[in-house]
């Protein structure tokens, strides 16, 4: 399977649909679906873009996982819950946008992705959860906005490298944000840099 055409009448995409279709080169997912469910396109090892519609609201888990020719993504502010491990073992994925209707950067949700070089952060995200961007080798920089509350286990492990934290808010702030004690196990180095404003 090279291509498909989801029309307009489809509302969600079901688990697993096209998981393992590895000739499959491109998706656009309109804006009448609402839901992609989980394993979705997990595997689709040639897919190079997604364009995600501006109806889905919901992303499973490991939506993505293992699209190892995926270059960038951008999560639109309608998505409100992405699930674990969405976008796990993306190799080749260099740029994420997350919009800010997302709460939450669950776990495991770019574990892998070593070509990941520079993450932005929707203003609506409060957790960045265990693991998330665990052996992202290439991370070079990551925009947290203030908005995050709560940061948990091992979130960069194994990332190589110095890795630029640039936090919106200020340095009292970023001393209050709840971190796991373990937050930058295995992360060789990182500076943060406070009220980032986007210039």
């Amino acid at each position: 399977l090279a291509s498909i055409t989801i029309p307009d009448s489809v509302v969600t995409i079901g688990g697993e649909a096209f998981s393992g279709c590895t000739g499959l080169a491109s998706i656009t997912i309109p804006d009448s679906v609402v839901t992609i469910g989980g394993e979705a396109f997990s595997g689709c090892t040639s897919i190079a873009s997604v364009t995600i519609g501006n109806g889905v609201t919901t992303i499973g888990d490991s939506a993505f996982s293992g699209c190892t020719s995926l270059a960038s993504i951008t999560i639109p502010d309608i998505v409100t819950n992405i699930g674990n491990s969405a976008f796990s073992g993306c190799t080749s994925l260099t740029s994420v946008t997350i919009g800010n209707g997302v709460t939450s950067i669950v776990k495991d949700m770019f574990k892998g992705c070593s070509s990941l070089t520079s993450v932005t952060i929707g203003n609506g995200v409060t957790t960045i959860s265990d693991s998330a961007f665990y052996g992202c080798t290439s991370l070079a920089s990551l925009i947290i906005p203030k908005s995050v509350t709560s940061i948990g286990f091992s979130v960069f492990a194994h990332c190589k490298g110095h890795v630029t934290i640039k936090y919106c808010g200020t340095e009292e702030q970023w001393n209050a944000v709840n971190k796991d004690i373990n937050w930058d196990y295995r992360l060789d180095s990182y500076t943060v840099t406070y009220d980032y404003d986007g210039e």
